[in-house]
């Protein structure tokens, strides 16, 4: 009994630690692009060797990690326990690099990042430009979504932060959410509109109205805020996932949109659409920073959210005839992460 009691232990022992971290990068590498084909071309590595590399990591394992489709392949229930640890294993390795070799003087590195519509459209413009000049050689990804999307690269690791309208909702127990501002709503419809200048919701009844998908129940969401000032439900004609979908179809219609107030100050829709000026207050969720507890930013990642933060999430004044009055408000990027700006972003532009 005792060799056999010794076989096993050196089995578990040898299946512990044959795993190599070209493997965890493979089968990273193939999860994110949906093949073993596109994963062998992104990893620049033959298809056959790919395949073989992979079988060996499933002996090993003693399980499949994907199951074999017509068209690609898809992570086993157990294949997507493995990518877990496997994708933070590789993404804490590179953003470890990368930190070393970025505190040496490498303007170099990857940063991903979540943003919603508002903060595309108010803090990427001003964030852009000062970024590329501290750090020229970086490779930005910037995925415009909505926050359901991006939890499961958040949790991964592959995504290093999102900045954007609260998802409402209890984010993973790995996450913290950290509130940026609070934030409130404006009506837009396209300069000209016969309804332009109401100053009331009550005159907005028989508008329709299409809606940009602010939360994942955002139909439910605007229904509730016409309740509470005790109007009837709104007639939603249109639901849109997309920002360049809704300016579209309020360019081309008479439909109506209330979206977060930042989208006033961008120079896509200035002079094009126009701010409704309802006197009702009408609350939006706040805009917040959602990251991994444990994970620690590269300094070209520090700096690029320290950049995004110092623009104010609110328009600046805009005049009575044009806007309700808002509240007073918390400037965005007068927290902790706007401290360090000067440390890791370099001068102000």
């Amino acid at each position: 009994m005792r060799p056999k009691m010794r076989s096993r232990h050196r089995t578990r022992h040898r299946v512990r630690s044959g795993v190599k971290l070209n493997q965890l990068r493979e089968v990273v590498a193939i999860a994110e692009q949906g093949s073993i084909r596109a994963a062998a071309r992104q990893l620049a590595i033959d298809q056959p060797a790919l395949t073989r590399s992979l079988a060996e990591l499933e002996r090993e394992l003693g399980a499949s990690l994907f199951e074999r489709r017509p068209r690609g392949v898809l992570a086993t229930p157990i294949g997507e326990l493995f990518l877990r640890r496997a994708a933070s294993i590789v993404h804490e390795m590179r953003r470890a690099r990368e930190e070393v070799e970025q505190f040496g003087g490498s303007t170099a590195g990857a940063v991903t990042a979540g943003l919603s519509i508002a903060t595309h459209l108010v803090l990427l413009p001003a964030a852009l430009r000062p970024f590329t000049r501290r750090y020229p050689d970086a490779k930005l990804h910037i995925i415009e979504g909505f926050y359901p999307t991006l939890e499961p690269g958040l949790r991964r690791g592959t995504v290093d932060f999102y900045l954007g309208v609260d998802p409402g909702k209890t984010v993973a127990p790995e996450l913290t959410r950290e509130v940026i501002s609070q934030n409130n709503r404006t009506v837009l419809c396209r300069s000209g509109h016969p309804l332009q200048g109401a100053t009331e919701l009550a005159a907005l009844s028989g508008v329709r109205w299409a809606t940009n998908s602010i939360t994942l129940a955002d139909e439910d969401e605007l229904g509730i805020l016409f309740e509470q000032h005790r109007l009837p439900p709104p007639r939603i004609a249109l639901r849109s996932q997309s920002a360049l979908t809704l300016m579209t179809c309020l360019l081309n219609s008479d439909f109506m949109a209330m979206v977060p107030v930042q989208w006033t100050e961008s120079t896509l829709i200035k002079g094009r659409l126009a701010n409704v000026p309802v006197r009702e207050e009408l609350a939006a969720p706040p805009i917040v920073l959602i990251k991994r507890a444990d994970l620690v930013l590269t300094p070209a990642a520090r700096c690029f959210l320290d950049l995004l933060q110092r623009t104010p999430l609110r328009p600046r004044a805009i005049p009575a005839a044009e806007t309700a009055p808002d509240r007073p408000h918390r400037i965005a990027g007068s927290g902790p992460h706007a401290r360090r700006a000067s440390r890791s972003a370099g001068p102000q532009p």
